[in-house]
């Protein structure tokens, strides 16, 4: 009997997920282990294996790529050597909507007959079927679709094709080399593509590159941007941000403390013997002295539920990251427990494998405490917004040297700004100001913490 292979649930509160793309083809045959296909999710991109061995199969009708397909989906079969192969999708249930073979990331599939018409007229058009990706690819690269010969499925043009195409686009000559996104985007923030060419150091030039060689200098696009579609993850986090900013009585204290100290331990910390472990950094030492905090504060480390408030025993930090894709929180466990330079080696995995979209939904749940840190941006203050069901976040800015009071002179010291985001549904205004001059304590104080 063909087994199924149908969309994965990756999370507890995962409901549909976008399918990215086959690594097996039509008629691969398959070993148990091996990969199907990637799924994004709320905040990862993640591979899903074969559980038989067999040969793929994939009926018309299937899901194609860059579509947005609910859990329980069936999107292909492993079929047995001899074995009768399927001849198109099963009806019921599990029988997805056939979608437009040009959907856009993120589309949800419709209940819409029109699919097929729609590509039978491109055909009658002369316009060949695209993939998403080939679609996207070709705009950024300014490769004119239109005209290349597929190799995909039933002629379709695919990834590859654009790619191929984009090989065999000389430049002008003595121009640089740039997508075709980057130039229009230097056009319009009068950027001097030549002066980037050297930057790039051979590699074709990006908007990225434009936008940062413009914001340099202070300018700013005045054109409208081109539009995007809202990718699944980041609609989870619209979502989660809405809610939390509509659901939780949500209070911000701020304090500013003398961090010339911590700075101080983490110069030791780099100077000092590593022993082939990472030099902890301040979000490293931020993460193990709010741990230590909590445990002295554990109102701070809880939730609101329907009909309770949870306070946990154990103290997982999450800690917010900055990628590509939008904002991911991996999850630091059993805080208080570990000496610093474990955090450093586990952050550091832990931001590595969030930045190449490989996190798993254990990676980024079950955390009970969460810190943001925008001092790397020069970001002195902020409001940050609380991760639900959590009660509290810790804003940190950027620390600077500036003129303070030092033992009854004015010295420069490293000062930094620290901004407790609360709950109030969960805990009072005294508990949170207490837990928050702990943490100035701590930053000031390296060694209360350091010999707990």
């Amino acid at each position: 009997m063909p087994f199924k292979v149908v969309m994965p649930r990756l999370g507890w509160t995962m409901e549909s997920g976008t399918l990215v793309e086959w690594r097996k083809k039509d008629g691969d045959a398959v070993e148990v282990g091996d990969i199907l296909f990637a799924v994004e999710s709320d905040k990862a991109i993640q591979e899903v294996e074969a559980l038989e061995a067999g040969v793929l199969h994939i009926p018309a009708g299937a899901p194609r790529p860059g579509q947005q397909v609910p859990v329980g989906t069936l999107l292909a079969y492993i079929v047995r050597p001899g074995e009768p192969v399927p001849a198109n999708m099963e009806s019921g249930a599990e029988r997805p909507c056939r979608g437009r073979p040009d959907a856009r990331p993120g589309t949800p599939f419709q209940p819409d007959s029109t699919a097929a018409q729609g590509q039978a007229g491109r055909k009658a058009m002369g316009r060949p079927a695209i993939s998403p990706r080939a679609r996207r690819l070709a705009r950024e690269l300014g490769i004119e679709w239109h005209t290349l010969r597929g190799t995909g499925r039933s002629g379709r043009i695919v990834e590859r094709d654009v790619r191929a195409a984009a090989a065999q686009v000389a430049p002008t000559a003595g121009a640089p080399r740039a997508t075709a996104v980057a130039r229009r985007a230097a056009e319009a923030l009068g950027v001097d593509l030549g002066g980037l060419a050297e930057a790039a150091a051979g590699r074709r030039i990006t908007r990225a590159d434009v936008e940062a060689a413009a914001s340099a200098r202070g300018v700013t696009a005045t054109a409208p941007g081109e539009a995007a579609p809202i990718s699944e993850m980041r609609r989870v986090i619209a979502g989660r941000m809405a809610a939390s900013a509509h659901t939780a009585a949500a209070v911000t204290l701020t304090t500013e403390a003398d961090a010339t100290e911590l700075v101080r331990l983490r110069e030791q910390l780099k100077a000092g013997p590593g022993c082939g472990q990472p030099v902890p950094s301040y979000n490293d030492l931020l993460i193990k002295l709010t741990g230590c905090a909590l445990v002295l504060h554990p109102a701070l480390n809880a939730s609101w539920g329907d009909n309770q408030i949870t306070v946990f025993r154990d103290v997982h930090i999450a800690l917010a990251v900055d990628t590509e894709a939008g904002l991911v929180t991996p999850v630091i466990r059993h805080v208080p427990a570990k000496s610093v330079r474990q955090i450093a080696a586990e952050t550091l995995r832990l931001v590595e494998r969030a930045r190449a979209r490989q996190l798993t939904p254990d990676e980024m749940s079950g955390g009970t405490f969460t810190i943001t840190n925008l001092g790397m941006y020069n970001i002195d203050a902020f409001t940050p917004i609380i991760n639900l069901p959590q009660c509290a976040i810790l804003g940190v800015g950027r620390i600077a040297r500036r003129p303070a009071e030092w033992q009854g002179e004015l010295a420069l010291r490293h000062r930094v700004v620290l901004s407790l985001t609360f709950d109030h549904r969960v805990v009072d205004g005294s508990p949170a100001a207490r837990f928050l001059d702990t943490i100035r304590q701590y930053v000031e104080i390296p060694w209360l913490w350091l010999v707990q």
